[in-house]
């Protein structure tokens, strides 16, 4: 003898069926459609020398929050730029991060304040300026040292309104 369902419980178990699919879909196409970051160039002017690089731009808090989070290696003239709405002395960590950086702390002019340099993947120590800073650009683990690239060298991108094609 087989059992049916009582119509009540079916017409039920049909709604919530359709609901489910309905949020798949709903989330399907809240992923698809996310903004994805900007991949911009970027120069930091040391001296007389030029360093230029390709960089994501985080610039909304899930970005920021994530950053390079579970990645496995970054190429050598990559990065990401963190870019703050407002000045903040941000508290920067390695927490799900895999690979070692180098983060340059750089002021509302593109000056750059503070390098934390050789940061430890997975460590939950605040690193941090001290001071308010537009944004932080995170490099390879090494970078900065390799380049010469010290604390008052200028960042140059539209962020810092300092190029000839600022698209702020």
């Amino acid at each position: 003898m087989q059992a049916s369902l009582h119509p009540v419980r079916h017409t039920y178990m049909k709604m919530f069926r359709a609901s489910a699919l309905v949020a798949l879909i709903a989330s399907s196409i809240a992923a698809a459609s996310a903004d994805p970051m900007a991949v911009t160039p970027l120069t930091i002017k040391s001296g007389d020398t030029e360093h230029v690089f390709t960089v994501e731009v985080a610039d909304d808090n899930e970005e920021i929050a994530f950053g390079l989070m579970d990645r496995e290696s970054m190429d050598a003239d990559k990065g990401m730029l963190f870019e703050f709405a407002q000045p903040r002395d941000p508290a920067m960590y390695m927490k799900n991060t895999l690979i070692p950086l180098d983060m340059l702390f750089i002021s509302v002019d593109g000056k750059i304040e503070m390098i934390a340099r050789n940061t430890v993947p997975g460590s939950l120590r605040t690193i941090s300026p001290g001071v308010p800073v537009k944004s932080v650009l995170e490099l390879n683990a090494g970078k900065s040292a390799e380049l010469g690239i010290k604390p008052g060298d200028e960042v140059i991108h539209p962020i810092f309104g300092n190029t000839d094609t600022d698209e702020e």
